[in-house]
């Protein structure tokens, strides 16, 4: 880089205020702290804190592997092993290949709060009733439900972080490319969102996920690709309002490139109501990917998440359970990320900020 346009660049960043008339990173810096005065958007926020540590230790809460194992006067850490023996980094030794550590004979071990995978079958439990051996029920394979829902949690939650991370790199590209370049390019564009909104979302989902293999990559990236046309609107409405600023323009006039104007200058000051559209678009992909395993299509099935568990109380509906906790787990989930994402637009929109 030349003398010349290191100066340009240095001198079109002190342009580079938010539009509130502060700096980019006044405009963050109380956002937490005016986050917090909102009880409700506080304690949903803790509650999807809560959800992502479930998810996040799904195998230290739900395992038929114990943390200790002593047997046969050596001692091993099961659970893990189990890490390294899928990355290939080790082996399980003979006299554990294969086994039930809960009927190994001599052995003192400790297992998870919940002894089971959500795979175990025991064809002599099928619909137990909630109790202390199996604290939510079986399903009619005697599956465990609350290893299944806290297993659930990581598909789930990894689908809807996944998905609207897919949507949110299409959506804020093509609404930044709009907003920024206008006329025949919006036009363009805006076509494309127009195009996107006319086609029945849920009903293209069903067709394509009943028309190739069931795979939870495959699902991520339906759900992904077809729900970046929210944030791309939010993102071409901030672009527009924003072009015309002194600092956007004066920056323009310097000779910085395009895409550092657009990247580096505007989509900072434009994130408020997109981060918004984001935390709401979890919500609405998690529920899609509820909806498509209640119908029994999307991710294979193997893998068990709190819409497949729905799916079993379709056919068994004297089993209460199988309905009420994945139902429960699906509303909470939803409804925190809904109020999070409500207090996050009032902190970050100036014209809701002094309502509250």
């Amino acid at each position: 880089m030349s003398p010349t346009q290191s100066s340009t660049e240095h001198r079109a960043a002190d342009f580079a205020v938010a539009p509130g008339g502060g700096s980019g990173d006044a405009l963050w810096s109380g956002v937490w702290k005016r986050f917090k005065r909102n009880p409700i958007a506080r304690y949903s926020f803790y509650v999807v804190c809560g959800l992502f540590l479930i998810a996040l230790f799904a195998d230290f809460l739900a395992n038929d592997k114990p943390y200790y194992l002593s047997y046969q006067d050596r001692t091993f850490l099961p659970i893990f092993r189990s890490y390294l023996v899928k990355i290939g980094l080790a082996q399980w030794p003979p006299e554990l290949l294969n086994v039930d550590f809960k009927k190994l004979e001599g052995a003192t071990a400790v297992f998870p709060p919940v002894p089971y995978l959500p795979t175990d079958i025991d064809l002599t439990a099928p619909f137990e009733n909630p109790s202390p051996k199996h604290w939510l029920g079986t399903d009619r394979l005697g599956r465990d439900v609350l290893a299944g829902m806290i297993h659930g949690s990581r598909v789930s939650l990894s689908i809807g972080f996944v998905a609207v991370g897919i949507a949110a790199m299409i959506g804020i590209t093509m609404g930044a490319i709009a907003g920024y370049f206008g006329s025949w390019v919006d036009l363009v564009v805006s076509r494309l969102f127009e195009i996107m909104l006319a086609i029945p979302t849920f009903f293209l989902l069903i067709t394509v996920a009943a028309l190739l293999p069931p795979s939870i990559y495959l699902t991520m990236m339906i759900i992904g690709a077809t729900s970046w046309v929210g944030i791309a609107r939010f993102t071409r409405n901030e672009f527009l309002k924003i072009r015309n600023l002194d600092y956007v323009t004066s920056a323009i006039a310097l000779g910085v490139s395009d895409r550092k104007v657009m990247f580096k200058h505007i989509l900072p000051n434009a994130l408020a109501p997109v981060i918004v559209s984001v935390v709401l678009g979890i919500a609405g992909a998690i529920l899609v990917e509820s909806s498509l395993s209640f119908l029994g299509i999307g991710v294979p099935a193997e893998l068990v998440t709190w819409g497949s568990i729905l799916h079993e109380a379709s056919s068994a509906t004297f089993a209460w359970w199988l309905a009420v906790f994945p139902g429960a787990a699906i509303f909470i989930t939803v409804l925190a990320y809904y109020l999070v994402g409500e207090g996050l637009r009032e902190v970050l929109d100036p014209r809701l900020r002094g309502l509250r």
